[in-house]
């Protein structure tokens, strides 16, 4: 079992072997305090223990981070992802949806970038609104960053599950409008990822309809996509099939998958249910797009 402690708001990660996984690099999203933070957010900390799946429930976070955690030098392809764990806007699954991407990502070669957004649902604000500007900051910092890292600024990518889905689907059809006023000269860096995961998106629809939301504004520009979604979800498998849809109207290529049981927020945990395979046929689409291919950034 992997286990993880919340110290001075970095995840440290124990992998199955029990060694203790440290990012190569934690910052702050944004310079300063986050755009339109009150300091009215109680105090950031895991929620208890509810019974059940084990998952580190983080709350209350007003102050955003990327926790950056490398795969070995020798296998290092040079791409990235930023991970936006799901919670329904309310909490972040950081473990289930955020350190454990990481550690896949980096066993096929990819950088994980944890994204710590802001949650839970700002006041007088979309729900998706605060977090969209910590991903759109987010991306933004990580191409700023990519010398640095070691990482392709042409191979960065955005992943989401459920709330987080929707947080990496928006930042993928948004990144023509920044929701905020640019701040400094991370801002003037492209906030487009290059390509997204969205693993069961929830939101994408307007609800009781089978419209995309206004948010989701598929275009020819918007990133290739690999989805997956159990079709046993209580967060109906349509919300990834009308973009899939409208990304194929778009001529954007994507790739789609609709498994026949595993229920909603399965992360990448194992089990009996086929939905346990996408982390594979992620992998492969990764590869036959060429995102894990050895080049020099």
């Amino acid at each position: 079992m992997r286990f993880l402690v919340a110290t001075f708001c970095v995840f440290f990660l124990l992998s199955a072997n029990g060694r203790a996984i440290e990012p190569a690099a934690a910052l702050d999203v944004w310079p300063g305090a986050a755009p339109g933070e009150k300091g009215d957010i109680g105090a950031e900390q895991l929620a208890p223990d509810r019974g059940g799946k084990p998952v580190a429930r983080l709350m209350n976070v007003s102050r955003p981070t990327v926790s950056v955690y490398k795969p070995a030098a020798e296998s290092d392809t040079g791409a990235a992802v930023v991970i936006c764990p799901g919670g329904g806007y309310n909490i972040l699954a950081m473990d289930l949806e955020g350190t454990e991407v990481a550690e896949w990502l980096n066993s096929i070669g990819a950088t994980g970038i944890v994204l710590k957004y802001r949650v839970p649902r700002r006041k007088d604000l979309e729900k998706h609104e605060a977090p969209l500007q910590d991903a759109q900051r987010a991306v933004s910092l990580v191409r700023s960053k990519a010398a640095e890292w070691k990482i392709d600024p042409e191979r960065i990518g955005i992943l989401g599950f459920s709330a987080g889905g929707h947080l990496a689907a928006t930042a993928s059809t948004n990144f023509d409008r920044r929701h905020y006023e640019p701040i400094d000269e991370v801002d003037k860096v492209s906030c487009r990822p290059d390509f997204a995961v969205l693993v069961y998106p929830a939101y994408l629809l307007v609800e009781k309809s089978s419209q995309l939301a206004a948010e989701i504004r598929v275009g020819e520009k918007t990133p290739p996509i690999f989805f997956a979604h159990a079709g046993d979800d209580g967060i109906s498998a349509e919300n990834s099939i009308a973009m899939f849809l409208a990304m194929k109207k778009a001529g954007v290529p994507g790739e789609l998958h609709v498994y026949a049981s595993g229920g909603h927020g399965f992360g990448l945990r194992p089990s009996d249910n086929p939905c346990s395979t996408w982390p594979a046929r992620c992998e492969a689409w990764m590869r036959s797009r060429g995102l894990l291919g050895k080049k020099t950034p």
